[in-house]
């Protein structure tokens, strides 16, 4: 059986920001807040989360994409040439 949940006295710069979030993550209000109580609820932390069970295309937030990209890829890569490098010579060979 499910049960509702009722929060008064938000502040609206903080209903501003779920709502912005919501919107980031392409969902709406209320399943944003879902998906914030269900990850409250499990004590998922974002970077175990994000290795654990990647969600469907989409649905990730760009802190869970750069903590999976950080645990995949902890050292920078070092040895290729920077995109703005490739970018001058190209310009420079013209």
């Amino acid at each position: 059986m499910a049960v509702n949940f009722s929060i008064k006295g938000v502040p609206e710069a903080t209903a501003a920001r779920l709502r912005e979030r919501a919107e980031r993550n392409h969902r709406s209000l209320q399943g944003e807040l879902m998906a914030i109580i269900e990850s409250a609820a499990h004590g998922e932390d974002v970077a175990a989360r994000a290795v654990a069970s990647p969600p469907a295309r989409g649905l990730r937030t760009i802190e869970e994409i750069a903590a999976e990209h950080r645990l995949r890829f902890p050292d920078p890569i070092l040895r290729e040439p920077l995109a703005v490098d490739i970018l001058r010579a190209d310009r420079d060979a013209r």
